[in-house]
């Protein structure tokens, strides 16, 4: 390699063209934008998933199941346990309901009522045979299991 190749070259310009602008056409107003947005999201949000199973995810059962986990508050923190993040999974067999969850602390002073209150309150829930809970400590829940909605309620976000 010559050392001509190995040169910076360098050109000196007294001016540049500005570039061309931007030009639109057909400009939509704020309402119209907000309008069709609205339309998109209200078309959106009303869809339902196509044949789901009613135990599985977004069925009809497994979403009556969650509605009832959501019922039960903690007594010590005003937010329901499935937003707390003490809820890690549902599964829903033939009516059988399983339910995997934590506490806050192995020292919580629920420990011993709220997986019966959470057995009875899903047990309750039209079309559930019979509901299970499994109380585990593995992975230790933390308050980044909390959902959005818990986070603000509590004054962390």
């Amino acid at each position: 390699m010559s050392d001509e190749d190995r040169m910076i070259k360098v050109e000196e310009v007294t001016s540049v063209d500005a570039p061309p602008k931007a030009r639109v056409e057909d400009i939509e107003t704020a309402p119209e934008k907000l309008e069709r947005k609205r339309d998109y999201l209200e078309g959106f949000l009303a869809a339902k998933p196509a044949d789901v199973a009613p135990g599985a995810v977004g069925g009809d059962l497994y979403e009556s199941v969650i509605d009832a986990l959501k019922e039960i508050f903690d007594p010590e923190i005003p937010v329901n346990i499935y937003d707390l993040g003490l809820i890690y999974n549902v599964e829903i067999d033939e009516g059988h309901v399983l339910v995997t969850m934590t506490l806050t602390t192995p020292h919580c002073p629920v420990a011993e009522s709220m997986p019966a209150e959470v057995e009875l309150r899903v047990g309750a829930v039209p079309g559930v045979g019979d509901a299970e809970v499994n109380l585990v400590w593995d992975p230790p829940w933390s308050p980044q299991n909390m959902s959005d909605e818990a986070r603000l309620e509590l004054g962390m976000l």
